[in-house]
């Protein structure tokens, strides 16, 4: 990557998940620097003990939100420190109040810094919900806390790996309320945003996109239920006038292959395991979630706070280190937009 590298800020996540300590171990890749200048929101305290289970130690700096005394230099950790924790009253795998707020913070802040422009990207570790629950958060994640604090009315969830993109229609739903909730117009601005975002955040010229069905076979002509031929269909015509490459409604059990293959470049999921489950049978280990629609770049790492193994310095840092790569491609491409638009 050329020219100047993108700011990318990267949240600590869960303080007593497994964030604090797959942050030190992909800062301890040279890698990182050669791609991007990493700030890390977080505590202190909380990685100076998360170095002693990963047998790793950095060189701690501690900066201001403006960057001016940030590094950006291996064997460095540059660290905006939002929190003093008390180390000796939190145990891995255990959120308290004072974590959950923690916790809060570190994503309040890093979405201030992206819409001031004070960094190009935000990267997230993971969050879990109860801890949103004891810092009295009602969001149920991330992408909904996004959205709040952007103003964001249309977003779009989207799981991304070198196989398979999959976009989703709906997200964190009871599985019996989903085909209440899909519409025409819901799928077409999914597929519209999901497009648009393929070509200005990753560089793709006209995107070739999926529609899976909702039912079986995608509905076998009605047998099988009547949301392919009564919904789906009607909003992927609509958005083949718009103008966008897209096809279906395809059976969810062959399309996931037909990808992989390269015939399409991203799937429109009707719901969340419909995307999650093949996606991260491919990508377990180095998926990345990225949320489109938004006015900043946003990415995060594909799995949760691991409870049953934080603290034991086991965790994968691959999710990671996928998810700093995605967020500097993203950011080199908005800035190569900006300049061919002048």
């Amino acid at each position: 990557m050329s020219g100047v590298l993108p700011i990318i800020g990267i949240t600590m996540g869960d303080p007593v998940g497994v964030g604090p300590e797959i942050i030190i171990k992909t800062m301890a890749e040279s890698e990182i620097y050669k791609i991007c200048r990493p700030v890390i929101i977080g505590d202190y305290n909380i990685f100076k003990k998360a170095e002693k289970y990963t047998h790793l130690a950095l060189k701690i700096n501690l900066i201001n939100n403006n960057n001016s005394k940030a590094r950006f230099k291996e064997g460095w950790l540059d660290l905006l420190a939002l929190s003093d924790l008390n180390t000796k009253e939190l145990a891995p795998g255990k959120p308290t109040a004072d974590s959950g707020h923690a916790m809060l913070a570190y994503i309040e802040t890093c979405i201030d810094l992206s819409l001031k422009g004070k960094i190009d990207a935000m990267v997230t570790a993971p969050i879990n919900k109860k801890a949103l629950k004891l810092a009295e958060c009602d969001f149920a994640g991330h992408t909904e806390i996004l959205a709040h604090k952007t103003k964001t009315s249309d977003y779009v969830m989207m799981l991304a790996g070198k196989q398979l993109k999959v976009a989703l229609v709906t997200i964190h739903v009871p599985l019996k309320e989903v085909a209440g909730l899909i519409n025409e117009p819901l799928i077409i601005k999914t597929i519209r945003i999901t497009s648009l975002a393929l070509k200005n955040r990753f560089g793709m010229t006209k995107p070739k996109l999926a529609v899976a069905g909702l039912n079986p076979h995608a509905g076998e002509s009605g047998l099988f239920g009547d949301e392919e031929e009564r919904i789906i269909l009607p909003a992927i015509i609509k958005a083949q006038k718009e103008g966008f490459d897209v096809k279906g409604p395809f059976p969810p059990d062959t399309i996931f292959y037909r990808a992989t293959r390269g015939e399409f470049d991203a799937i429109i999921c009707m719901y969340h395991d419909q995307g999650l489950i093949p996606f991260k049978l491919l990508h377990f280990i180095d998926g990345v979630n990225t949320t489109l629609g938004l006015p900043i770049i946003r990415t995060s790492v594909d799995h949760g706070t691991g409870y049953d193994i934080a603290g034991t310095g086991t965790a994968n840092q691959a999710s990671l280190v996928a998810a700093i790569k995605m967020a500097a491609i993203q950011a080199a491409q908005r800035n190569q937009n900006k300049i061919k638009t002048g």
